[in-house]
């Protein structure tokens, strides 16, 4: 994240390249090729990939029609690295006078840190892998009211006025088409305690924990317990992780699971025929749609310059990157996710308080006295 980058050539430069990337077939700004990878470099598979096949040019604002973007931005990213620090680069490549000086930790870290640092703290843009760390950071007061310009570039169910959802990844149910139809599958998320079929999981990831959060907080502890206790004595296989549970039902080891829809998709980025296909339940808690997002801190003497990040981050470059290399759904219209999936505004998805979903310790006692191992 050095300010001694290869993008040394300014502004001039940065709009003959953008101009050029626009005008590439199939890939439209995902043309840009320091922000998307094309070699397919993939230090672990299944974390991060290329959807690009066929992608006709992305809607919204190109960075190019942004305001510029000059000074020091101190970015407090709970998001891993290894998948947004391209994205991160490439923004503060785009401009001379221009620094990202990036803390990556885990978010609910960072949210203790800006905290503790109160009005010390050197965070001018807390970027959260979900909503809860970005609920806590408002609950305690330390996140600016957004200007209207930039929350009405998000649906107003992933947004509040302190904080704006950058991408977002949905719950779903993958399964394996080779055994089951898509009418096998039960839309009713608790139908799964009885599922005739062999399921998986990851209990020990926190996009499950926090599944069976809100499915604790939707339908209340005593009815959770039970629906956790059914698939327990159904047998339900316990994977490391997400991706590798749809990697088993590609591979037939079991029939289908409960993941975050992306994995899905980055299983058929590295084989398109892959026997995998999605499922969504509706209005419960198999179909949460959390977000990663990014708020302005309070204490910060640079808002205009932290709000213009954040509409960087929502422009049409940066959402066909979190669409194409990360897999997961754009937040604003103009950017269709990868893959044969309804778009964010079509899913039927629970009335949820997505900061709530940060109130793991519960949860995690409820799946312990159930017996599961995490």
């Amino acid at each position: 994240m050095s300010p001694n980058n290869d993008h040394t050539d300014g502004r001039t430069d940065r709009r003959t390249f953008l101009a050029g990337a626009t005008a590439a077939a199939g890939i439209g700004l995902a043309g840009c090729t320091d922000l998307l990878s094309d070699d397919g470099d993939d230090p672990e598979p299944g974390l991060i990939g290329s959807g690009r096949a066929d992608r006709s040019e992305p809607g919204g604002t190109p960075m190019a029609e942004l305001p510029e973007l000059s000074g020091e931005l101190n970015l407090y990213s709970g998001r891993n690295e290894f998948l947004v620090g391209r994205l991160v680069d490439y923004i503060e490549g785009l401009y001379d006078d221009f620094e990202i000086t990036p803390r990556y930790r885990d978010s609910v870290d960072l949210v203790n840190t800006i905290v503790n640092e109160g009005e010390n703290t050197s965070a001018d843009v807390f970027f959260s892998v979900n909503a809860g760390a970005l609920g806590a950071l408002a609950d305690e007061g330390r996140a600016r009211t957004l200007s209207d310009d930039v929350l009405e570039l998000v649906d107003p169910s992933f947004r509040t006025d302190s904080w704006v959802g950058t991408s977002g990844r949905a719950r779903t149910v993958p399964y394996n088409t080779e055994a089951l139809s898509e009418s096998d599958l039960p839309t009713d998320i608790m139908a799964y305690e009885e599922f005739d079929g062999d399921l998986g999981w990851a209990p020990g990831y926190g996009s499950c924990q926090a599944f069976v959060t809100a499915m604790r907080i939707l339908e209340g502890e005593d009815r959770t317990r039970q629906w956790l206790q059914g698939v327990v004595d159904s047998g339900i296989e316990q994977y490391n992780d997400e991706f590798r549970v749809c990697q088993a039902i590609a591979d037939g080891e079991i029939d289908a699971g409960f993941t975050n829809h992306y994995y899905i998709q980055r299983v058929l980025d590295g084989n398109p025929d892959a026997p995998i296909a999605t499922q969504f339940t509706e209005g419960d808690a198999g179909v949460v749609f959390n977000v990663a997002g990014a708020a302005v801190v309070d204490a910060t003497d640079q808002p205009d310059l932290a709000e213009n990040f954040l509409r960087h981050l929502l422009s049409a470059e940066a959402q066909e990157f979190f669409a194409v290399e990360t897999f997961e759904y754009p937040m604003i219209d103009e950017v269709d996710p990868v893959g044969n999936l309804p778009p964010a505004s079509e899913l039927d998805v629970p009335d949820l308080d997505l900061s709530q979903l940060s109130d793991l310790e519960p949860t995690i006692d409820l799946m312990r006295d159930v017996g599961i191992n995490i």
